[in-house]
């Protein structure tokens, strides 16, 4: 039976985590950033680097901590509380997770350049609006040994800034992961920060070589390697939505605590506190769907899609009642940039659609279901 209870150790890394993050990247931090016109801080990076956070999933013998997927989403979820911005999911969960099953030398050390934050990966899976990575149609064709990649990446978070890319193209034999460096001739990336300040990227790949050895996994067998990958990712991004939640539910109730009508604080009003009470509940279900998640990819990793897509559809949608509710209880300020809720909206909007949106996970467990 899972448990659905944080160990101390877990504790212990959540309050080193918030600890470092309230300090090191609070609000006010990617507000600075947005205003700047930066999508990244390489020193923050740096800083989580050499707290092995980077290696959370690298195995120790290639220099990593190996401290698993939940320890993964407790890192998450406190980067989700401050909206701190990294290449931590891209890289460290979902390209970590991804080398870890097409594992060969070439591979190994990758992995061991990962954790000493020596390479920055990015998922290049998208080419419309909507996630669906076995549709993918860009092509791969055979080219004597090797083969010759053309078309369009959306959407690759954390790409313009990436040092090699996981991309997906369809071969002959079926979808194949090529892992290439980014820079590599007939690679052109295009930046396009989201709402939300993350560092997205347009890339197109013309008639870009790749050989063999840029391959990840077998030719024509992506989903392999991929759908581990994609589901830490899944229940990463799902745990920071947890954060975020976290976040704007503190934020909101701090308010309720100090804003007076009438004399009293308007968090005495029974409707506002009805609301607040809904949204914590909601707020507590989805942290026990999260941490589950976690959990089943550390234990029985086959068997966790439904528990990942369960995390990531409630994430969503308790993340969004956050903001809503945020905004609304504020007033009118909460409609203003001055105000920090209009941050955690945006990253809401944009970690909804990234990996999967509810719909897309709704699915998988109406699937699972039986519907």
């Amino acid at each position: 039976m899972v448990k659905l209870v944080e160990t101390t150790d877990e504790i212990l890394l959540a309050d080193t985590a918030r600890g470092f993050l309230d300090r090191a990247a609070p609000i006010a931090h990617l507000r600075g950033l947005r205003d700047a016109g930066q999508v990244g801080d390489d020193a923050l990076w740096g800083e989580m680097v050499a707290m092995g956070w980077a290696g959370v999933l690298v195995p120790e013998a290639k220099g990593g901590s190996d401290m698993g997927h939940a320890a993964a989403g407790i890192l998450a979820r406190e980067m989700g509380r401050t909206l701190a911005t990294s290449p931590f999911l891209s890289t460290a969960v979902i390209a970590a997770t991804a080398l870890r099953q097409g594992m060969n030398s070439r591979s190994g050390d990758r992995l061991n350049q990962i954790a000493s934050g020596q390479l920055r990966y990015a998922i290049a899976l998208d080419e419309t609006s909507k996630f669906a990575p076995t549709m993918a149609e860009m092509q791969a064709r055979r080219e004597g040994n090797g083969f010759r990649l053309s078309g369009t990446k959306r959407f690759v978070v954390d790409g313009a800034q990436a040092d090699r890319l996981l991309v997906l193209a369809r071969t002959d034999d079926g979808l194949t992961v090529f892992d290439l460096p980014a820079d590599r001739a007939g690679i052109t990336r295009h930046v396009t920060p989201a709402i939300d300040s993350r560092d997205v990227a347009r890339i197109d790949l013309a008639d870009v070589a790749a050989t063999g050895d840029d391959v990840l996994g077998k030719v024509g067998d992506a989903m392999a390697v991929l759908a581990p990958a994609l589901q830490a990712g899944q229940a990463a991004l799902a745990a920071e939505l947890s954060g975020l939640t976290s976040g704007a539910f503190g934020r909101t109730v701090g308010y309720l605590k100090e804003r007076k009508q009438f004399g009293v604080p308007i968090g005495a009003f029974q409707t506002l506190q009805h609301r607040a009470a809904h949204l914590w509940c909601e707020t507590e279900i989805t942290a026990a769907a999260v941490l589950n998640a976690g959990r089943l990819l550390d234990t029985t990793p086959d068997q966790a899609e439904l528990a990942v897509s369960l995390a990531k559809a409630r994430a969503t949608a308790t993340a969004q009642l956050a903001v809503q509710e945020g905004v609304q209880m504020h007033g009118g300020i909460g409609m203003t940039d001055a105000f920090d809720m209009g941050f955690f909206m945006k990253r809401a909007r944009v970690a909804a659609e990234w990996l999967g949106d509810y719909g897309y996970h709704a699915a998988i467990v109406a699937r699972h279901r039986g519907f």
